[in-house]
């Protein structure tokens, strides 16, 4: 058995030692068959969404689960895919379309009300699979009031980090990488890289190389905090705070999205935000935002299940979406509320060049694999070794190429992830 498959293991055995998978489901009765609805959204934010879905008339069946990827593919392959599936994943998506599993979108909502990069690219004439219902900003530093960053960048013990979630652990780390090549090499090489286009193996290239060792070199400054983010969920501990107010080891930041407050429960008053940029290893200017979604698409073609797209997708139904439940809508006519914070999030949402999430466009094999090399950096950070950047990323490449002498590049793909402006 080889060291990287010990470390691996250690790895899987730990996360899923520390975080553990919940599935939830929430259901309206009806005489009429009720939509069936598969999320992300859990708990509290749940039982807002449900609230919003119930002032549409529609009868439906909520099911949320933080192990979303696992429970839609089980679903799919036994014949009984939800009616609608909200996920971020659009490169899984994508897939999904290819193999004739969606339905078109197309009349179900206004594409001017959605700007770049939410909207699909494309010709007016081409079928769109899915359309964002909620917006989040990354490519931001969560810190705690009266505790500003004292200098850029900063040091690997300011730093709140974990790696662990239900269904998908190691994404934090992949957020920290994309970020770093987005703020060092810009919008057009952060593009090419998320949907491997250009003609460059860019696995291998030096944009995505030197901004893995940068992130390398941070974690190598402490050890202990490297292994206590490797064994940390990213949201904390389920009876905590979340991670920035737990602050273990004195830490004092978060490289976090714009959701990270629903995580700090009673002291989300107490958070505030500045570009992550200067903070990075490195630092430097702003270049652009990253940004995420949860996009919905339908997996079935009931008049009911379109008809709740359309209210969902509206400026209406987006509006009441975002006044519940306090998060953020990529329909340009919904109007930001809220204080300085979430006025602050809305701007970058709205304005300058933003990129979507690049491992959410990333076809799923080389996104897992993305998430892998992720994990294998930091475990060998903790364990005071070698972290072979130029394998793993060598290993990743590898699975890139392999879909692409299979045929396997994707049809229904995004053409583009950033915006111009």
């Amino acid at each position: 058995m080889t060291r990287r498959f010990n470390v691996l293991v250690f790895v899987v055995v730990m996360l899923l030692i520390t975080a553990g998978g919940m599935v939830v489901v929430w259901a309206q009765h009806d005489d009429e068959e009720p939509v069936t609805i598969l999320g992300t959204w859990t708990a509290g934010q749940a039982e807002r969404f449900e609230t919003v879905l119930r002032g549409f008339g529609i009868p439906f069946r909520y099911q949320g689960t933080a192990a979303q990827r696992e429970v839609l593919l089980s679903k799919v392959q036994s014949g009984e895919p939800p009616d609608i599936v909200i996920m971020p994943g659009i490169g899984e998506l994508a897939e999904y379309a290819d193999q004739n599993l969606l339905e078109p979108l197309n009349g179900l909502y206004d594409p001017r009300e959605y700007g770049a990069p939410w909207k699909p690219t494309g010709s007016p004439s081409e079928h769109v699979y899915w359309v964002p219902v909620k917006a989040d900003l990354k490519s931001i530093v969560w810190y705690r009031r009266g505790h500003p960053p004292a200098g850029a960048p900063a040091p690997m013990r300011s730093w709140c980090v974990g790696m662990g979630d239900d269904g998908a652990s190691g994404w934090p780390g992949t957020d920290w990488i994309e970020d770093l090549v987005l703020q060092r090499e810009g919008p057009d090489v952060y593009e090419k890289w998320a949907l491997g286009t250009g003609g460059t193996k860019w696995w291998r290239s030096d944009p995505v190389r030197t901004a893995w060792e940068a992130w390398a070199g941070l974690l190598r400054q402490d050890r202990d905090a490297a292994e206590h983010a490797l064994l940390t969920d990213h949201r904390g501990a389920p009876d905590g705070n979340g991670l920035l107010f737990e602050g273990w080891g004195g830490c004092t930041l978060e490289h976090q999205g714009s959701f990270a407050p629903s995580f700090y429960k009673d002291d989300a008053g107490h958070a505030r935000l500045v570009d992550s940029a200067p903070l990075l290893p490195g630092g430097g200017r702003v270049r652009a935002h990253e940004v995420t979604g949860d996009f919905a698409a339908l997996f079935s073609d009931r008049p009911q299940a379109r008809a709740l797209i359309r209210r969902l997708a509206s400026e209406e139904g987006q509006r009441k979406w975002a006044d519940l439940a306090d998060v953020f809508s990529a329909n340009r006519r919904v109007k930001p509320q809220g204080g300085a914070v979430e006025r602050g999030i809305a701007r970058r949402l709205g304005e300058g060049p933003r990129c979507l999430d690049a491992s959410d466009v990333m076809a799923p094999a080389v996104r897992d694999a993305f998430y892998e090399a992720v994990l294998l950096t930091i475990a060998r950070a903790a364990a005071g070794q070698d972290p072979d950047i130029p394998g793993l990323l060598g290993d990743v490449q590898r699975v890139q190429d392999a879909r692409s002498a299979q045929g396997a590049d994707s049809r229904a793909a995004p053409k583009r992830v950033c915006s111009t402006r």
